[in-house]
């Protein structure tokens, strides 16, 4: 029951962040801003730190990617107030107001002030607003942040509580919730990577959050590809990074995720299955998550796993663009031409 009262609260919060895409003032370009500050940030730490820096033992490499990481607060908060027509100087402003706090405080802390800063750049007069600017705007981020940060914490680390206490149960049951779950995520503003960092996923748990998620992009692959949701470059670039077409997923829940779901819970449980591990957390990206498994398990175990992986997800994506064949979707050139 409690696992099901995880997944229920994680369906909750993906279901707010779609209708806050939908319904809000510039949530289009909102939540396209999020996306391209996950992939600023978390993207940047799993590849230098958590492959590069920890796989060759590049000490350099790996401060790279924790700091890149660590500001994913401040990419959130800038880049969603450029994205809001915020003037730059200000848009910076307010993500460095926001450091040291997470993607998701950020971001929602960047959206709301970004609408005061336009409010006072238009009614003050020009020469003071930039000083009412600089005295309120910081301070009100700031705040926003610290009020919002407690209540995304609580949330995320409940859900974690939940999820991971699978893998009490069974290695069956671990590998269907955090098989269908994990990958999911990675379709999603939230960002598997952010996810399993903040839940400080290792062992088994973080391994099919790893390899599900590189799965996740032969489903979408084949998804993408029979169901025309874009263009050939769209379809490439989701199998390489889910992340870059978070527009696309939001606007097509049902087929997109659905069929996420059903291949990686089936890879999760093959993972689950052959006792594989990663213990470095928030490797839940597509290339960097497999990379790294090989500093922890035998070589032709993970190779055999990935291709088991690989063909479960690639006849899910499959399946799910046949029994979707009559659904209505909106393609990347829809959605993109209806935000301009």
């Amino acid at each position: 029951m409690q696992v099901l009262f995880g997944v229920i609260l994680l369906i909750v919060v993906l279901a707010l962040l779609s209708l806050f895409k939908f319904k809000a003032p510039g949530g289009d370009k909102a939540v396209s801003a999020l996306s391209s500050a996950a992939i600023a940030s978390f993207l940047v730490e799993a590849f230098h730190s958590s492959f590069l820096g920890s796989l060759f033992g590049i000490d350099f490499l790996s401060e790279l990617g924790s700091v890149s990481g660590s500001l994913s607060g401040v990419a959130a908060g800038a880049l969603v107030a450029f994205a809001l027509d915020v003037k730059p100087v200000y848009a910076v402003m307010i993500g460095l107001a926001a450091g040291g706090y997470g993607i998701l405080p950020g971001f929602f802390a960047g959206y709301l002030t970004s609408y005061v800063v336009k409010f006072l750049d238009e009614k003050i007069p020009e020469g003071l607003n930039l000083i009412a600017i600089v005295l309120a705007i910081p301070f009100i981020t700031r705040l926003l942040a610290i009020g919002i940060d407690p209540i995304v914490k609580a949330t995320l680390l409940r859900i974690g509580d939940i999820l991971v206490s699978a893998a009490d149960t069974s290695p069956i049951v671990m590998g269907v919730i955090l098989g269908a779950i994990i990958p999911v995520v990675s379709t999603t503003p939230l960002s598997s990577m952010a996810l399993t960092a903040i839940l400080g996923l290792t062992g088994t748990p973080m391994a099919i959050g790893a390899l599900a998620t590189m799965g996740a992009s032969f489903t979408l692959l084949f998804l993408f590809h029979f169901r025309r949701f874009g263009s050939n470059q769209d379809t490439i670039s989701v199998a390489i990074e889910p992340l870059t077409q978070i527009d696309v997923t939001l606007s097509n829940p049902l087929p997109i995720w659905s069929t996420v779901a059903a291949g990686g819970a089936l890879s999760g449980v093959v993972i689950a299955l052959m006792g594989l591990v990663n213990n470095t957390p928030g490797t839940a990206t597509p290339i960097a998550g497999f990379a790294v498994m090989f500093a922890y398990n035998d070589f032709m175990q993970v190779i055999i796993a990935a291709l088991i992986v690989i063909l479960i997800s690639s006849v899910a994506g499959f399946i799910g663009a046949k029994l979707y064949r009559n659904y209505p979707i909106q393609t990347a050139q829809e959605i993109r031409s209806a935000a301009k």
